[in-house]
């Protein structure tokens, strides 16, 4: 999903474009804001004979035949006020990348957060559509995370097998001398850091909140995340995507982890 900012079309971030999508068909103010055009990628469905059988390079020829490059009406949702975007195809089909050595096509992966995306997509030209994680004919070769300090300052049991440890983690940055919750993380450490962490909880408990216990704030840790964006459900008034722990940063204290304002200023 496309958006018109500024003098471009500019890929709306993920948490926006569900939105977009969950309201496609009402009249929503934040679609009547946006300009908004959908963007083909090489795959299924158009009024061709594109299967899951056919090759990709094939089914992108069939694609741009479908796809009117330039020729796309105006949206009737752009408020009149704002400037008119100029005209996109009705399916503009995703553009491709070529490159003449993996030092090229790592510089273009660089850009991919400027452009909003997550990394190249590499696939085989001669590669088939396939249901499930197939390796061999596509590689999403993403761009590193973003990484901040974190604290830990809640811990709640897990699930299944983990139920009797604590293994689902809450953390926290600080913003005006105060910790304020950022993010929730249950992935990232092994059997023996989780087993160790969960002693050190059950040891360092100040508040039990049904299921969830307060601790100290002792423990710092490296969260990794693939983007931030402004919200207003949390109280930090941010949120990031799939954080998940990298690192027990054991060689830091609580007040070397990060603020607020610099997970924000990413957002």
């Amino acid at each position: 999903m496309l958006e018109w900012q500024g003098q471009d079309w500019r890929q709306r971030p993920l948490s926006e474009r569900r939105q977009a999508l969950e309201k496609l068909l009402s009249p929503s103010s934040a679609l009547r804001r946006a300009e908004l055009a959908p963007l083909l990628l090489p795959g299924l469905g158009s009024d061709v004979d594109v299967s899951a059988e056919t090759p990709a390079e094939q089914a992108r020829h069939y694609q741009s035949l479908v796809s009117r490059n330039g020729d796309g009406a105006e949206h009737p949702n752009l408020a009149p006020e704002n400037a008119a975007p100029p005209k996109l195809p009705a399916l503009a089909i995703s553009p491709t990348l070529k490159s003449n050595s993996w030092a090229e096509l790592a510089a273009q992966r660089q850009q991919s957060r400027e452009l909003g995306v997550e990394g190249l997509m590499l696939k085989r030209r001669d590669s088939r559509y396939q249901v499930g994680r197939k390796r061999g004919d596509w590689w999403k070769w993403k761009i590193d995370p973003l990484t901040i300090d974190a604290v830990l300052i809640y811990a709640q049991a897990g699930h299944g097998r983990r139920s009797n440890l604590y293994t689902d983690y809450t953390f926290a940055l600080w913003h005006e001398g105060q910790l304020v919750p950022v993010a929730k993380a249950y992935s990232g450490l092994d059997n023996a850091e989780i087993a160790r962490l969960d002693r050190w909880i059950r040891a360092h408990t100040l508040e039990r909140f049904g299921p969830v216990r307060s601790v100290t704030a002792e423990q710092v840790f490296e969260l990794a995340f693939e983007g931030v964006n402004r919200s207003t459900r949390h109280k930090s008034g941010i949120a990031v995507r799939f954080p998940r722990i990298t690192r027990w940063r054991t060689d830091k204290r609580p007040e070397d982890a990060d603020q607020l304002d610099t997970l924000a200023r990413l957002a």
